[in-house]
């Protein structure tokens, strides 16, 4: 009879040993997941940012360039004028 006692116990001692470690690693998993999602938007704010900021320089360098462009293309037909002016002259 003692040695069905121990058993039980020993049982018993198992499932309780099992359900708070199955406790503890779903409590942990949840805070895991929990935390890794505040961190994703955090990170999805930073990247948005730096989405907006690149397209907006992107932009601004892209202007610069058609003004330099729009420039060195008044130079050349200015120059073009004069050098044709003094071949014909």
């Amino acid at each position: 009879m003692k040695t069905k006692k121990m058993i039980n116990n020993a049982v018993d001692t198992t499932k309780k040993v099992a359900t708070k470690a199955n406790e503890f690693a779903l409590n942990t998993t949840e805070d895991v997941v929990t935390e890794t999602i505040e961190v994703t938007a955090q990170w999805q704010k930073v990247v948005n940012k730096a989405i907006k900021g690149g397209l907006s320089l992107a932009a601004t360098q892209q202007d610069l360039v058609f003004d330099a462009l729009e420039g060195a293309k008044g130079h050349f037909q200015l120059s073009r004028k004069r050098f044709t002016k003094l071949i014909a002259s």
